[in-house]
């Protein structure tokens, strides 16, 4: 590391699609018959009204439920929709622990995490949240990404300089808000995308 560009601090994760399987883009594809793309899907989860309304604890389960098979237009029960929906989150990727466990010694480590009750309180996910110094779930703190205030936030709880925190997430649009608030930020997609990134900054993963 240079003077220009110093080891970071604070290591800062998503977890869905970085640390934790995530599978709601082709379910959601399938569910509408194709009418949304792939693309379309994931821009759902960050867009959406309802995922949005939740995920920032602004309503419950069956308020979100009902919302989204409205506006998704699916022949589906908010029940049925409900039990999909958790069943789309797979627990972490294989190899998330090990890197965690390689890293905490060296680094402040963080999650921030666009999320909800229902997901957050499965037990494999609090095994691995519980490897990280500070976490931040958008429903608890009522912020979610790509927003920028959600960086501000976790930026002034961490009382770090923005350019000390090195930010992991699966989404461009996060990646990118991440920048703009002055953090240093990469695209990954699995703790080997973590692990390869890390290694061009320099920075040997155990």
């Amino acid at each position: 590391m240079t003077k220009r560009n110093p080891k970071p601090e604070c290591l800062l994760f998503d977890l869905g699609g970085v640390l934790v399987e995530w599978d709601g883009i082709e379910p959601l594809v399938a569910l509408t018959g194709g009418r949304l793309t792939p693309e379309q899907a994931r821009r759902f989860w960050l867009e959406s009204d309802w995922v949005r309304r939740f995920e920032m604890g602004r309503c419950n389960s069956s308020e979100f439920a009902t919302g989204a098979v409205r506006e998704l237009g699916v022949d589906l029960s908010p029940p049925a929709f409900l039990e999909a929906f958790r069943s789309w989150d797979k627990g972490p990727l294989p190899g998330s622990f090990e890197l965690l466990d390689a890293l905490r010694p060296h680094f402040t480590l963080a999650c921030l995490s666009n999320n909800n009750p229902l997901h957050w309180g499965e037990s494999r996910l609090q095994e691995l949240v519980a490897r990280f110094h500070r976490s931040y779930a958008s429903f608890e703190i009522g912020l979610m990404k790509p927003d920028p205030a959600a960086y501000e936030w976790v930026i002034a709880d961490l009382e770090l300089e923005p350019s000390a925190v090195l930010f992991f997430d699966d989404n461009p649009e996060c990646v990118n808000a991440a920048q703009a608030a002055g953090m240093r930020s990469c695209l990954a997609k699995g703790p080997a995308m973590v692990r390869q990134a890390l290694g061009e900054l320099g920075i040997e993963v155990g």
